[in-house]
């Protein structure tokens, strides 16, 4: 099970004090919570791309490419890259560009984003999201898995005699997850090629993550990858925590109701009910994130959602250190418990470079 962190990299006004930080200062913070992740022990940090105000994740390989070679070990991903209006082949050059300056500790997660006017901008259409997804995507992997592509279709220009460089480190692509909130034709792209679905359900109630999770493990099975129980699934949460839980809800309250992402909708209260949000105790926290294998069986990435809605990056930190400290090696013990022999662990480049080594030995074997 992998635990760590996701950024919306929002720009927002703290509402206790009025201050708004400014973009220097909030893409430094970024790092710095890239840098206390992996000094608290969580596997992986991502981050979103966005290319509007309030946000500054306009280009996500850049940061992660300065974060790598400040960590060691931590797992470094996007929370969206928008395979919508990134032109593939600037997506695998830059992907496995990142590979080789991170040895490997990179992964990506593909979705539509939720801006609108980000399509015209980058010179397409949203009436052709799941198409454009369904297409890039396709050219996408041929471009990591071939050394010489010629590609026609209905989106770009053509390839003819086209290789991408630098090619993936060691012959393995970057693993794969596809994120959606609500769109099942991205959780049957996901299990079409089995790569990972992440549900980042901070919006959804459970009974809606449950279908969309539901709906993938059984296509990841129709599609021959393995039983529905060994697809791989990730799952996005929210969480604010303190000692004692009304010492939580009463510091996170102004930052939730100002917040732009939600703020002027549900309560809070309504809100932690219907939703993933947690804002409590460590030991609710605990108990809440063990819950959501109820609710979508065994799963093997968990990402939470900590510095948004004008949060002071000192507030961030303390949160990390509650979440590294006496969070994440309870969920560890206890997931580890629960998992399965056959249920497999998220994939990572060692082991795929493994489970690519073992294929090749075998056809040898078969050619003898």
């Amino acid at each position: 099970m992998q635990f760590g962190i996701f950024s919306v990299s929002d720009v927002t006004t703290d509402p206790t004090n009025g201050r708004t930080p400014t973009e220097a200062e909030r893409i430094q913070a970024m790092v710095r919570i890239a840098l206390k992740a992996e000094e608290v022990g969580l596997d992986v940090f991502a981050t979103g791309e966005h290319h509007n105000p309030p946000f500054v994740a306009s280009s996500p390989t850049t940061m992660l490419g300065y974060i790598a070679a400040q960590t060691e070990d931590l797992i470094l991903s996007t929370s969206t890259t928008l395979i919508t209006t990134n032109d593939p082949v600037k997506i695998a050059e830059d992907f496995a560009m990142l590979q080789h300056l991170a040895g490997g500790r990179v992964d990506v997660m593909m979705g539509r984003g939720n801006t609108g006017p980000v399509y015209p901008w980058f010179g397409q259409d949203i009436r052709q999201g799941i198409p454009l997804a369904i297409e890039n995507y396709a050219l996408l992997r041929r471009l990591w898995r071939e050394d010489v592509v010629d590609w026609e279709g209905k989106f770009r220009t053509p390839l003819q005699s086209f290789t991408a460089t630098p090619r993936p480190l060691d012959g393995v692509a970057p693993f794969v997850w596809h994120g959606s909130i609500r769109s099942p034709e991205i959780a049957e792209q996901a299990a079409y090629y089995g790569d990972g679905f992440f549900h980042n359900n901070i919006f959804w109630p459970a009974e809606h993550t449950a279908r969309m999770v539901r709906l993938y493990r059984q296509r990841f099975e129709h599609y021959g990858h393995g039983k529905a129980d060994q697809a791989i699934v990730g799952l996005g949460g929210q969480v604010f925590m303190r000692k004692n839980s009304q010492d939580a809800v009463r510091e996170f309250r102004p930052y939730f109701d100002n917040a732009p992402v939600y703020g002027g909708g549900p309560s809070l209260e309504d809100f932690s009910t219907a939703t993933p949000l947690t804002v409590g105790s460590p030991q609710q926290v605990i108990d809440r994130t063990l819950g959501f294998r109820e609710t979508v069986g065994d799963y093997q990435r968990q990402l939470f959602l900590m510095d948004h809605a004008g949060l002071p990056l000192k507030t961030v930190l303390e949160q990390l250190d509650i979440l590294g400290e006496e969070v994440v090696p309870v969920l560890r013990e206890e997931f580890a418990k629960l998992k399965p022999a056959h249920v497999p662990d998220a994939p990572t480049h060692q082991s795929l470079l493994a489970a690519q080594q073992q294929q090749e030995e075998q056809k040898q074997e078969v050619a003898r």
